[in-house]
C-alpha cells in the first residue's frame, strides 16, 4: 500500500506537531485556485473546502490554507474532504497582497528550497532578484538562484558573476531545457520528499523548467511577447508535482510585482545585503547614513569599484518600504485583535 503522506512529505515534526483525534486526519494541500483545494490524504487525493467555522475564526488572509500547507480535516462519505485547522507552518513565501490592501499573501508553504527562477534575457534584473531573495530569506527556506534560458545568451558566466554579487553566498545554476544545461546540478535539491517552489516573474520559463524536471509536458507553456520577453501567466494556480525520484516541485503563477510583508523580525534585509552590512560596521560613525560622512567604508567601497552604487540604492529602498510596511501592519494588526476579540466574545 503506497503511503501517500510520506511521499508528499510528512516527517515525525510535523505528525507530532498536532493531535488527530478518530474522526480526522493528517492531509497536505497539493493544489488551490480561488479557495477550492486538493489535498493529499492517506488514502490519496481529494477534493476539500474549509468549514463556515474555519472561515468565521480566520481574521487575515494568510490564516487560509496555502499550497503546501499541512491540515486537519475530517472525510466525509460523499463530497468534499472538509478543512478544519491549519498546522503550523517549518516556512512561508510571504508577499504583500498586491493593491492598497495591507495583508499578507502566502505564496507556498513548508518548502525546503525556494528556486527563485531568472531568465537569462529580457527578464534579467538583479535589482527584483535582491528583492526576491529578500522575501526568500524571510521565508525560513533556502533560496536557490536558478537561471534559465542560459541558451539564450553569449554572456553566461558574466551574467552568473553579477547574480553572485546580488544574492552574496547563495548556490546560482544556469540551466537550458534546450540544451539540456544543469538539470544535474539542480536534481540533487529535489530529494524524497522535499519541496523545492519555483517562483519568479512571468516569461522566467517556471512552466518549461517544471515540464524538463519531472520529463513530462505537464504544465502548459507559452512563448514570450516579442520585442519584451515578457510572460503571458502561463500558470495560473499553484499545485505540487511529484518528480520520478520522490522530490516535490511545487509551481506558481508568474508575479508582475513582489511587495515585501514586514522582514523587520527576520532580518532578512541584513542576509540579502550581507556585503553593504560587513562593510557598514566598517563605518567610522556607528550611525553613519553611508552618504558623505567621513570613513563611510561603504562609500569607499563604491569609489573603489568593488560595490556596485546601485546595489546602495536597492538596499536603502527594501529599508524604507520595509519601515513603512511595518507600520502599516502594526495598525493592522490592532484591527485584527480587535476583530478576533469580537468573534471570541460572539462565540
Amino acid at each position: 500500500m503506497i503511503d501517500y503522506l510520506t511521499t508528499y512529505g510528512l516527517t515525525d515534526r510535523i505528525r507530532n506537531t498536532v493531535p488527530v483525534t478518530d474522526q480526522t486526519q493528517l492531509a497536505r494541500v497539493i493544489g488551490e485556485q480561488k479557495e477550492l483545494y486538493q489535498v493529499m490524504t492517506a488514502a490519496g487525493p481529494r477534493s476539500a473546502e474549509i468549514t463556515g467555522k474555519f472561515r468565521f475564526n480566520t481574521v487575515s488572509r494568510a490564516d487560509f490554507p496555502a499550497v503546501g500547507d499541512w491540515v486537519v480535516c475530517r472525510l466525509t462519505a460523499n463530497g468534499p474532504v472538509l478543512i478544519e485547522r491549519v498546522v503550523p507552518r517549518f516556512s512561508q513565501f510571504t508577499r504583500k497582497m498586491a493593491g492598497l490592501t495591507t495583508d499578507a499573501q502566502v505564496v507556498a508553504a513548508n518548502v525546503d528550497t525556494v528556486f527563485i527562477v531568472m531568465a537569462l534575457n529580457h527578464d534579467f534584473n538583479l535589482r527584483r532578484l535582491e528583492r526576491y531573495v529578500t522575501v526568500a530569506y524571510d521565508s525560513g527556506a533556502n533560496p536557490v538562484v536558478v537561471l534559465t534560458k542560459a541558451d539564450l545568451t553569449d554572456h553566461v558566466q558574466e551574467q552568473i558573476a553579477q547574480v553572485e554579487e546580488s544574492a552574496v553566498g547563495l548556490p546560482v545554476h544556469a540551466v537550458s531545457a534546450i540544451t539540456n544545461l544543469g538539470q544535474g546540478e539542480i536534481l540533487p535539491y529535489f530529494q524524497e520528499g522535499q519541496t523545492v517552489v519555483l517562483l519568479g516573474s512571468s516569461g522566467a520559463g517556471k512552466s518549461t523548467l517544471a515540464n524538463w524536471l519531472l520529463g513530462e509536458t505537464v504544465q502548459v507553456t507559452n512563448d514570450t511577447r516579442a520585442g519584451d520577453d515578457h510572460g503571458k501567466h502561463t500558470t495560473t494556480s499553484r499545485e505540487i508535482l511529484r518528480l520520478p525520484n520522490g522530490g516535490l516541485l511545487m509551481d506558481t503563477p508568474g508575479m508582475r510585482e513582489l511587495q515585501l510583508w514586514d522582514t523587520t523580525d527576520t532580518g532578512a534585509i541584513a542576509q540579502s545585503f550581507q556585503d553593504i552590512e560587513t562593510l557598514a560596521a566598517q563605518c567610522r560613525f556607528r550611525n553613519c547614513t553611508h552618504e558623505r560622512e567621513p570613513g563611510c567604508a561603504v562609500q569607499a567601497a563604491i569609489a573603489e569599484g568593488t560595490l556596485d552604487p546601485q546595489r546602495l540604492v536597492s538596499y536603502r529602498k527594501l529599508q524604507r518600504e520595509n519601515a513603512f510596511l511595518a507600520k502599516q501592519t502594526a495598525q493592522r494588526a490592532k484591527v485584527l485583535t480587535h476583530r478576533a476579540n469580537k468573534r471570541r466574545y460572539a462565540e
